[in-house]
């Protein structure tokens, strides 16, 4: 009986000291996501604001603008401010070193009696209110139509041809047998370790000798090829059973036959993940489109979000709501493949 006692007791503890440990992991992963997930609701907060709310102190988060109010022809912000004791709504007529002319603003109208209050009294009274116009202003500020398409135009290119070389690539390397394979696959690896700044000027270089700079090929036939794509992708191959790759080979089947009708299908995961890596490192690749576009025709939608900075100033609401537009697609691209996702990152490291 006492033996039976102690069992539970412990049983007891043991299920408080997991339950409190899973609580904290929980919490931890929370305020993890909040602060992860702070800088994209601000963005999509500041999309909707007037431009002078952006540096509001202190910060909100709601989008809200002053209300204003017609007298004499004339629009008037609205204010709130403590008279004996009792709030009124005002709005402000003058402004001097520290005080303010104001008029009580009651039941929808001006009781037209002056009053001099001190100015930093005066509060903005305020509505939520979302400037949906930012994001049609945003638009039509530059040719945003044109940058969307050489991005969707750029980017699909790019992932479709750097997928396909890979895949390719990636079946030689996991499948076929030939002299210095593996040699010729560590230094293929080798150029991973070289910095794509390293190689920006000679490639540059030799596509104004082709004469395509300002061209779609300059801005997709060099993203078109990845040793990271292919490491990943034979990474994946080797994890397929060879069985059916020899059964196909039995009835006939080619090489390439193989390829397509047999690897590629089994390799969903692993292509959805690069897809989704490609996709998003071309859609959102700046520095290469800056270098070798020259006209507005040509430009992507990242060096298009630079026309809305200026030399002193910057329109950060509608920066912001070109911002949210340009996510978008990328979102979009994420949630189609999520399925895939987290499966082909554990499935592409488990042989070779």
């Amino acid at each position: 009986m006492t033996v039976d006692l102690d069992r539970r007791t412990s049983q007891k503890h043991r299920t408080a000291k997991f339950l409190k440990g899973t609580v904290l992991v929980y919490l931890l992963l929370a305020l993890g996501s909040g602060i992860m997930i702070a800088p994209f609701i601000w963005m999509l907060s500041t999309s909707f604001k007037e431009a002078g709310a952006v540096f509001s102190y202190p910060p909100e988060f709601i989008p809200r603008s002053q209300i204003m109010v017609k007298y004499n022809d004339l629009e008037y912000g609205l204010f709130k401010i403590m008279i004996n004791g009792k709030e009124e709504k005002v709005i402000k007529l003058k402004v001097f070193k520290n005080d303010a002319d104001v008029m009580i603003y009651q039941d929808s109208r001006i009781i037209e009696r002056t009053l001099t209050v001190s100015a930093s009294d005066l509060k903005p009274y305020k509505k939520v209110k979302f400037l949906w116009k930012n994001y049609i202003a945003a638009w039509n500020a530059v040719p945003f139509g044109k940058f969307f398409i050489n991005s969707i135009f750029v980017s699909i290119c790019i992932t479709f041809g750097q997928v396909f070389t890979s895949s390719l690539a990636a079946y030689a390397f996991a499948r076929l047998n030939f002299k210095f394979r593996d040699q010729l696959f560590l230094g293929y690896l080798a150029t991973l370790m070289i910095p794509s700044t390293v190689t920006m000027i000679p490639v540059f270089i030799l596509l104004k000798m082709l004469g395509w700079i300002d061209t779609y090929q300059a801005l997709i036939l060099p993203g078109m090829f990845s040793a990271y794509g292919t490491f990943m992708l034979r990474q994946f191959f080797l994890s397929i059973p060879k069985d059916l790759e020899e059964s196909a080979h039995i009835d006939g089947a080619s090489k390439f036959t193989i390829y397509w009708n047999i690897i590629l299908p089994l390799s969903k995961p692993a292509l959805a993940t690069l897809t989704t890596f490609v996709f998003m490192y071309a859609w959102n690749d700046f520095m290469w489109p800056l270098i070798v576009t020259n006209s507005m025709e040509m430009k992507t939608l990242p060096v298009g979000l630079a026309a809305f900075q200026g030399l002193y100033t910057t329109n950060w609401t509608l920066l912001m709501a070109a911002t949210v537009i340009v996510l978008i697609p990328v979102l979009l691209v994420y949630i189609f493949n999520q399925r895939y996702f987290v499966k082909g990152i554990v499935l592409s490291g488990l042989k070779g």
